[in-house]
């Protein structure tokens, strides 16, 4: 469970498209303060990988528009859930993380930690 679940909650229960709230309404939602880095626009982008917050209002089905810094408010749209899975230890991990698992095989006598050049140190 993140100290951000709040927030999912409120917004999901939010009848319309658009949720505008000032950054002193979601502190009081989630009921702490927001970090420091709130000041920056891009702590508030939408990236999965952002920060716990961003993966729980992309999980409640919502994405940040209008973002204004000086104001302190911003405004939530509904939008498809990601649908994030949670990770053993409660981290998330990006959807696309292990995509590639298992497609790359090695030679069974291949030995990763040799030198590329066994004669690389005797030069010289």
């Amino acid at each position: 469970m993140s100290k951000y679940d709040p927030l999912a909650t409120y917004l999901q229960r939010q009848p319309g498209d658009r949720v505008a709230l000032t950054f002193a309404e979601i502190e009081t939602v989630i009921g702490r303060p927001l970090p420091a880095s709130k000041r920056y626009p891009a702590w508030w982008s939408n990236s999965p990988t952002n920060n716990p917050m961003t993966r729980v209002w992309l999980a409640a089905g919502f994405i940040t528009e209008q973002v204004d810094i000086p104001g302190q408010c911003l405004t939530f749209r509904r939008a498809k859930p990601l649908g994030l899975p949670a990770a053993p230890g409660g981290l998330d991990r990006y959807p696309g993380y292990g995509a590639m698992r298992g497609t790359i095989r090695f030679a069974a006598n291949l030995d990763l930690a040799a030198a590329a050049d066994p004669a690389w140190g005797s030069r010289g």
